[in-house]
């Protein structure tokens, strides 16, 4: 029994003045800029650097959603390599942010040639929305956006348009629920290079927080009145145009949106970004 306690850890005498000491492990220090995709290690969680402290690391993933975590060192890969996150210097710091739509910015960059593919909403206030939340990536990606004043004529609209492959059509949707006119209408149009994706409010008004003019959520509005001037006259406004422009003013990013749209509009823009199969 001597002999076993006399290998365990405190079998020799304990230094409590110093003496040798292991050295504690080291990693590469890399500067923690906008935008640096990492992956938490304990959790395998990826995602690119939005905000950043000597303490804290937050990171948004593909979704959208962000993550904080402790910002210890080795806690991190970048490139396969455990590092230690580090404040960037203040020369380095990129111009790149983040933008509306939670993507990161490329800066100043000309708008790309527009795609023959396009996205197609019921009305304008649905185009003026996806252009303040979503617009930057839009340009980028060379992706127009047209209202095309509701959807009784959708199966004319998509004839005309003439979809094929290079030439895709996303179709945003108001009150794509079961048993509505509008899951109807869509349910019409069957083709491979159509993607149809909606949200379940009546108008897109609601798929925009109510709190941002001081609502803890919309007013029921009866069946038999026109939903806007049901919410303007519930919430006192006399003009219904100059009532979106206050809501769509208070948009600053796609955490303001109900997440059934955010989704939606996601999913059109990557289908008709996505390349044709030959």
């Amino acid at each position: 029994m001597g002999d076993i306690y006399s290998r365990g850890i405190l079998s020799d005498p304990i230094d409590l003045d110093g003496g040798d000491r292991v050295a504690r492990r080291t990693y590469p220090k890399v500067a923690a800029v906008v935008g640096l995709d990492v992956v938490h290690v304990a959790t395998g969680y990826f995602g690119a650097v939005v905000e950043f402290t000597e303490a804290a690391v937050t990171l948004r993933d593909d979704s959208g959603r962000d993550h904080r975590f402790r910002n210890t060192a080795g806690a991190f890969t970048v490139d396969d390599r455990n590092v230690q996150l580090v404040t960037p210097s203040v020369q380095k710091q990129p111009t790149r942010t983040i933008t509306a739509s939670g993507s990161i910015s490329l800066g100043e960059v000309p708008a790309r040639v527009a795609r023959a593919s396009r996205i197609l909403v019921e009305g304008i206030h649905d185009a003026e929305l996806i252009e303040k939340v979503w617009g930057d990536d839009l340009r980028g990606e060379g992706i127009v956006v047209e209202p095309m004043g509701g959807i009784d004529d959708l199966v004319t609209v998509v004839r005309g348009f003439g979809p094929r492959p290079g030439r895709r059509l996303g179709i945003l949707v108001d009150h794509l629920v079961d048993r509505s006119k509008e899951s109807r209408l869509a349910a019409q149009v069957d083709h491979p290079d159509v993607l149809i994706r909606g949200h379940r409010f009546i108008d897109v008004w609601a798929a925009v927080n109510p709190r941002l003019v001081g609502l803890d959520a919309w007013p029921d509005v009866p069946r038999d009145r026109v939903w806007k001037d049901g919410i303007c006259d519930a919430v006192g406004a006399t003009d219904a145009a100059a009532f979106w422009r206050t809501l769509l003013g208070k948009v600053t990013s796609f955490r303001d949106l109900d997440p059934s749209l955010v989704g939606a509009v996601e999913e059109l823009i990557d289908f008709v970004c996505e390349p044709p199969a030959y």
